[in-house]
């Protein structure tokens, strides 16, 4: 799955979830291990949990892998690696 295709389709499902203040920084210059970071801010940890699900799963559906998900069992922060986006 194309990069931009993914920074989309991750932007999308943040967005239908009220995920405020969506940022996407391009880090290629910075690391190896990935070319995208995606920063959003939820009000609560209920929120970033449905925000952290709902990109697993609109991800999954359009054929993308998720290699990883950090931080859900408090919700406080949460990483999801999908490779070489990490949100």
């Amino acid at each position: 799955m194309k990069l931009d295709k993914i920074v989309k389709a991750t932007v999308d499902a943040l967005e239908d979830i009220k995920g405020r203040d969506i940022a996407v920084l391009d880090v290629r210059r910075m690391t190896a291990l990935f070319d995208k970071v995606i920063i959003v801010t939820g009000e609560s940890a209920r929120q970033n949990k449905s925000l952290a699900n709902h990109v697993q799963e609109k991800l999954k559906a359009l054929g993308a892998s998720v290699n990883g998900v950090e931080g859900a069992e408090s919700g406080e922060w949460i990483l999801v690696d999908l490779g070489s986006v990490v949100v």
